[in-house]
C-alpha cells in the first residue's frame, strides 16, 4: 500500500462548495475492532467503504454551489452515498475496504469523486524506539535548552509500565 491508510479525523472537502476551505471530519462509525496509527491501537479507528450516510461530524461544507436559489445557494446536506479508490487487496470484518488518502466520496448532489479525503487522519507518535535512535548532537542543536539525560531517564520510567 503506497498511500495513508484514512481514519477516524480524517479531514473531507467537497469540490461544489461555495467556500473553498471549508471542510469537515470523517468520523468512523462502520467499526470498533481495526486501529491504525497509535501505539495503544484504541484510538485512531480505520476508514472503510461502509462509512456512508451521514459520517461526517457537521455534516455539511457550508453552502453546496450546486444548489442555488434566489437567495443564493443551498446549505449543503452533506450524505456519502459510496467510496471510490480504495485499498481493494484488504476486506476487513464489517466488509468494508480501506479508505486512503486518496479515496474520493460521493454525494446524490454532487455526483462521484466530489468528496475527497484532505488530510489523512494520522498523526506522528514519538515513542521509545524513536528517542532511542535519535542523534544526542541533532537533538542539543535543534534545541540547547533540551535536557537529553533527563529526557532518557524520563523515557525508561514512562516505557518501563
Amino acid at each position: 500500500m503506497e498511500n495513508y491508510v484514512a481514519v477516524d479525523g480524517a479531514v473531507c472537502k467537497c469540490k461544489f462548495s461555495e467556500d473553498t476551505s471549508a471542510s469537515d471530519i470523517l468520523v468512523v462509525k462502520s467499526q470498533k475492532k481495526h486501529f491504525a496509527n497509535d501505539k495503544g491501537a484504541n484510538k485512531k479507528l480505520i476508514a472503510t467503504t461502509q462509512d456512508i450516510n451521514q459520517t461526517l461530524k457537521n455534516g455539511t461544507f457550508g453552502k453546496c454551489t450546486l444548489q442555488p436559489n434566489s437567495s443564493g445557494n443551498k446549505p449543503c446536506m452533506a450524505l456519502i452515498t459510496k467510496w471510490q479508490n480504495f485499498y481493494e487487496k484488504v476486506t476487513l470484518s464489517n466488509e468494508g475496504k480501506i479508505l486512503t488518502e486518496i479515496s474520493k466520496a460521493e454525494c446524490p448532489v454532487g455526483g462521484p469523486d466530489c468528496i475527497e479525503i484532505f488530510k489523512h487522519g494520522q498523526t506522528a507518535e514519538v515513542g521509545e524506539q524513536q528517542m532511542q535512535k535519535a542523534d544526542r548532537d541533532v537533538l542539543n542543536q535543534i534545541n540547547p535548552l533540551l535536557d537529553i539525560e533527563d529526557i532518557d531517564s524520563t523515557n525508561s520510567i514512562c516505557y518501563q509500565n
